[in-house]
Order: structure tokens, then C-alpha cells, then sequence
């Protein structure tokens, strides 16, 4: 099913997101929070039908909750990657209206999700606060070492490799340690897994058996347990850094 979008609110960005506004000094912080407003987007479970909520003269989008996948297809070979909270998405001219290669582009929301529209108007009111737009500038540099990661991940030959690595990149963001192991609590289907890691489903479902059969990952009620030491890492090492989306737990 299609995902119906709904924009019927305000947001006010930095209590949202408190760590863009950790680059404000502590005198303008105040102001800051309270100056800087966007329209908030609701997308719920399903397909985004067409793209990300165009924003042709602002940043982009913001994302306050949820997760989501975005696959890029060419002749039915997806590479994909998951969207969380803190990241900056950016439709580009409709990704391209007359590209080179035939290209496909999805979104499927996994959890329902919030979005704030940093269009023009916002801009013009971080126009005071330039330590923010550095803030969203580094997020966006991040997404695209997280895709270089990805793209190394699906380079490794065997597919339950490519299944450890990533779930323990996921750990890194998402990762909540517990006493059995680390839990990340994301519901990934194995047709999701199968797109992360450039895979068929088949082959994602029988590496993750072994996997299983080996204690290193196993389905559990809230998402996927991952026990020992992280892929070269060794027993001592710690566990995943704190990340942004670990402000809001309940959202995930």
C-alpha cells in the first residue's frame, strides 16, 4: 500500500534534534531553539509512492522518526540503504529527469515516520545560526561514507560475511547492549536484508540460519541479537558508540 503523506504541523527543529543544537554557543542557544521552525511531515508504513517531498529551494528533509529504505534499481539489481533519524534526504531534480542508465528509485517507510521541511523559509532563518548548517552538512557527509561502507560490505564474497558486517554496522547507530549481547531493534525482513546486502532472499534466509547456528545473530521479539565480539574486534573491545538515534528509543 501506498503511504499517504500528511502535513498538518510545525516543528521546532532543535528540540527535536538536540544535537544540532549542541553547536550553538550556550548564550544564543535559547533563541536558536525557538527560532527555528519547519513544516512537519507524517509518512506512514508503505510504499512512498514518486520520492522524497521535493524542496527545490531550501535543504531538504530532515528526518525526525522512523526508518526507511531507499533502493536504486538498474534492469532489476537494487543497491539500498537505510534512512534514520538525523538524516538529511535531497530530492534531486526528480534524481535526475532524463538519466544516462535507466534507473529506478523507491522508498519503503519500515517504521512510521516524521520529516521536517527545511525549505526556503527555514533557510532563511538559519541564515542567523550558520553552526546548524554545518551540522546538517556533516550529516550528509556521513550518509555517504555509510554508502561507502555499504558498497565495501556487499563486495565480500560470501553472503553470511556480508550479513555479520552488517548488522554490526547497524549496531554502531542502532545498537542497544543488553546482557546476552547487543540488540538492534530494527524489524528487517529477510527480502529487506537481501537488498542491504545485494543478495536473493533464499540465500539471505539460509545464511542466517548458520549464523544463528553459530551464535553470532539470531531473530529475536524486538529485532536481531548479536552476541560475541564485533567482526575483527577482539572480546574486550567496546560496545557500539553512542549515536543520534539513540536519544529517542521508543521511537524505533
Amino acid at each position: 500500500m501506498a503511504a499517504v503523506v500528511s502535513s498538518a504541523n510545525v516543528c521546532w527543529v532543535l528540540r527535536e534534534d538536540p544535537e544540532l543544537a549542541d553547536a550553538i554557543e550556550p548564550a544564543r542557544r535559547a533563541q536558536a531553539v525557538e527560532s527555528l521552525v519547519a513544516r512537519e511531515v507524517k509518512v506512514p508504513s508503505g510504499a512512498w509512492a514518486g520520492r522524497p517531498i521535493p524542496v527545490d529551494d531550501g535543504i531538504g528533509l530532515l528526518v525526525l522518526e522512523g526508518v526507511m529504505l531507499h533502493r536504486v534499481g538498474i534492469d532489476g539489481r537494487f543497491g539500498a540503504e537505510l534512512v534514520g533519524e538525523g538524516d538529511v534526504l535531497r530530492a534531486v531534480s526528480q534524481d535526475n529527469d532524463n538519466p544516462t542508465l535507466p534507473l529506478t528509485v523507491e522508498w519503503l517507510i519500515l517504521e512510521p515516520s516524521r520529516v521536517a521541511v527545511l525549505d526556503e523559509r527555514f533557510v532563511r532563518q538559519l541564515a542567523r545560526f550558520p553552526q546548524v548548517a554545518g551540522r546538517l552538512f556533516a550529516r550528509s557527509v556521513l550518509r555517504s561514507r555509510q554508502l561507502a561502507v555499504n558498497m565495501a560490505i556487499v563486495h565480500q564474497a560470501r553472503v553470511d560475511v556480508r550479513l555479520h558486517l552488517l548488522f554490526w554496522q547497524l549496531a554502531d547507530r542502532w545498537g542497544r547492549v543488553r546482557s546476552d549481547g547487543i540488540v538492534v531493534p530494527l524489524r528487517l525482513t529477510h527480502t529487506v536484508l537481501a537488498d542491504l546486502v545485494a543478495a536473493r532472499r533464499p540465500t539471505v534466509t539460509s545464511a542466517l540460519s548458520d549464523l544463528s547456528r553459530r551464535g553470532l545473530v539470531r531473530a529475536v521479539s524486538d529485532g536481531w541479537l548479536l552476541s560475541g565480539p564485533s567482526p575483527g574486534a577482539d572480546a574486550n573491545a567496546s560496545g557500539p558508540r553512542t549515536s543520534r538515534a539513540k536519544r529517542h528509543p521508543s521511537h524505533l
